[in-house]
């Protein structure tokens, strides 16, 4: 927390944006607005211990970076992350205000749940469901440890809670391969090339090879190749 200036605007700001969200407080000595919001920003700012940070620029002394903004009144406050401007406000605004502007800068303190999912292990990972029912980091995990476990069906009931994400998908054609008894992460080229010969009229066929493609991710480059000959049986 301290005053810019146009030399240092770069590394000070734009710089130390790209590591910890920087907010800009643009004022002037004669700023009777200025007097009020300062104090206030240098409050809410430093009650983030250090997640947010705040830099002071005196547009009178410093032109350029009030060029830099476009600035036409003061006060005005801008918020940057990654060396660009994401969020702002002119003008003093009340306290509340202000709180709601940081507050939206500065990454989420860790809930209970959270801290449980980190500890990884299934009392953690179910306390961690106890707490928040359709949490998606604490479902996927618990979920991956049932399929590794020979337990499927109640995985697929976990991952019916959470929104259909990658991880999610991933996790739940194992446990589909795993009621059927067809083992993840194996050769699965020759398995593969018997289900396409019954992808367009076996349902059951048609998810097995979809599962299997999907265990093999987009990376594993057989993958594009399967959906292109699926396509293909399909349409």
């Amino acid at each position: 927390m301290g005053d810019v200036t146009d030399a240092t605007f770069e590394t000070e700001v734009l710089d130390r944006s790209k590591t910890v969200p920087v907010v800009v407080d643009l004022w002037a000595p004669w700023c009777g607005p200025c007097r009020t919001l300062g104090p206030m920003l240098e409050q809410v700012v430093g009650a983030t211990g250090g997640a947010v940070e705040l830099a002071k620029v005196n547009v009178d002394e410093n032109p350029q970076v009030a060029a830099t903004f476009r600035v036409q009144s003061i006060p005005a406050v801008f918020a940057l992350r990654g060396g660009e401007v994401v969020d702002g406000f002119v003008g003093a605004v009340p306290k509340a205000q202000v709180e709601q502007f940081v507050a939206r800068l500065a990454p989420a303190a860790p809930s209970e749940a959270d801290l449980l999912v980190a500890a990884g292990d299934e009392a953690s990972l179910r306390k961690a469901l106890d707490i928040e029912r359709d949490h998606p980091g604490a479902v996927i995990a618990l979920a991956r440890l049932l399929v590794g476990r020979g337990e499927p069906e109640e995985a697929l009931e976990l991952l019916a809670r959470v929104p259909e994400t990658p991880d999610a998908r991933a996790v739940a054609a194992e446990a589909r391969l795993s009621s059927r008894g067809v083992a993840a992460g194996q050769d699965v080229s020759r398995t593969l090339d018997a289900l396409l010969d019954r992808v367009r009229d076996d349902e059951d066929a048609r998810q097995e090879f979809l599962d299997l493609l999907e265990t093999l991710g987009p990376s594993d480059p057989r993958t594009s190749g399967y959906r292109r000959a699926l396509a293909s049986r399909l349409f």
